[in-house]
């Protein structure tokens, strides 16, 4: 079968916070081949991204990225390998491809696993999927007791592991900072998994970050998450140097395996978190997680967004054993909570089962994408370039 058609839907709750929170827009791509349909979603912004799938040629290494993908064979997984090379090298001068992309390969996935009726971890080899400990992903309270409150409730909800991050943590002083820490400790409990996300918060300054490692040591927090921006690779391996026992945690940020891979390799990280909506889909993270099981690194997904989304962050490392931990949103806004047709549950232990059934095992529902997609036209010089599809259609 060849590729017939991509859309890309623009949707959005109808007002958008200067928060932390990605669930509150998505750019969500169909692809369509064979009377088959297949779905994917990007972490990115949605307007710039679908620029940069319709945008008209700039020269020879900077095209549209559907002009790589439109007709385009897919039969096999290699198909979709080569046709994530071949963007990359049409379009490796913009910026934005590798973000645009991710959506694109993961619905290329979905496609190609509901025509062989097989979900996408077993099309990456895996034998099996092992269940992994959901830790409840939020963010941080306005205040500590805030703090304190959501912990209870999430550990009264049967999570064993939390997250928490963003907010005020690393913008005040330090001792606010250990305030936030020791609520979601004392919240959780002592028997429970404790993670923090800084956000990439000091950018690279260790110094401020070092200020902190006290009260992460204190409250057994098992890592630190983006305590910088992913690029600065000399502050992460110099606080990793410091941290023990609590690890680094990073990647989240990259656009491709390569990054990831020169994190795990000079960042001193313990714990690599891949986004498959931005690093170039779900291969790139299949790619991370072997690379970092052979390094002795915790592969570990990322995602804030909907259970489609979730699926397909999933699907890279289902199949490893010991990899066991997965980020789980309890937070999302009703744009990504009621997205999917089925959702991906956490039992009474706190585990989650990657889906077994064809593709990324969830669907959108029209309902949902008709209710908050956004209308968009792009022309330029007259000519329209892109206008939101029926998703009916």
């Amino acid at each position: 079968m060849k590729v017939e058609a991509v859309d890309a839907f623009y949707l959005a709750m109808p007002d958008i916070e200067d928060i932390g929170d990605g669930s509150q827009d998505m750019l969500l791509i169909r692809v369509r081949a064979d009377g088959l349909t297949g779905w994917g979603e990007c972490e990115a912004s949605p307007l710039v991204s679908i620029a940069s799938l319709v945008c008209p040629m700039s020269h020879g290494a900077c095209r549209p990225v559907l002009d790589s993908v439109i007709g385009q064979p897919l039969n096999e997984p290699a198909d979709i390998h080569r046709i994530v090379t071949q963007v990359r090298a049409r379009s490796a001068d913009l910026l934005q491809a590798d973000h645009a992309l991710s959506g694109v390969e993961i619905a290329l996935w979905d496609l190609l696993g509901r025509k062989e009726h097989a979900p996408i971890h077993e099309l990456l080899g895996f034998a099996r999927p092992f269940p992994k400990t959901a830790y409840a992903s939020v963010l941080f309270g306005e205040t500590a007791q805030e703090t304190l409150n959501k912990a209870k409730q999430i550990r009264g909800e049967g999570f064993n592991a939390a997250k928490f991050g963003w907010g005020s943590f690393g913008r005040g002083s330090v001792r606010e900072d250990e305030q936030q820490v020791e609520a979601a400790r004392e919240g959780l409990g002592d028997d429970a998994t404790l993670l923090i996300d800084a956000g990439t918060v000091w950018h690279d300054d260790v110094e401020a970050a070092i200020a902190r490692l006290d009260v992460l040591k204190e409250c057994g927090v098992a890592w630190l998450e983006e305590p910088f921006v992913s690029s600065a690779l000399r502050a992460y391996r110099d606080l990793a140097a410091l941290a023990s026992p609590v690890l680094l945690a990073g990647g989240e940020g990259s656009h491709n395996h390569l990054m990831a891979e020169n994190m795990i390799d000079h960042a001193g990280l313990g714990v690599v978190q891949i986004d498959a909506g931005r690093v170039g889909g779900i291969g790139d993270s299949f790619l991370v997680a072997r690379y970092a099981d052979g390094k002795g690194v915790q592969f570990v997904n990322h995602t804030f967004t909907s259970h489609l989304a979730l699926s397909a962050s999933l699907q890279g490392y289902a199949g490893l054993e010991t990899h066991a931990l997965a980020e789980y949103p309890v937070e999302s806004r009703p744009l990504a909570r009621d997205l999917t047709d089925g959702r991906i549950t956490v039992d009474e232990g706190g585990h989650l089962t990657v889906p077994t059934a064809p593709g990324l095992g969830v669907t959108p529902r029209i309902d949902v994408i008709q209710q908050y997609m956004r209308d968009v036209e792009i022309k330029v010089s007259g000519k329209l370039l892109y206008r939101t599809p029926d998703p009916l259609g």
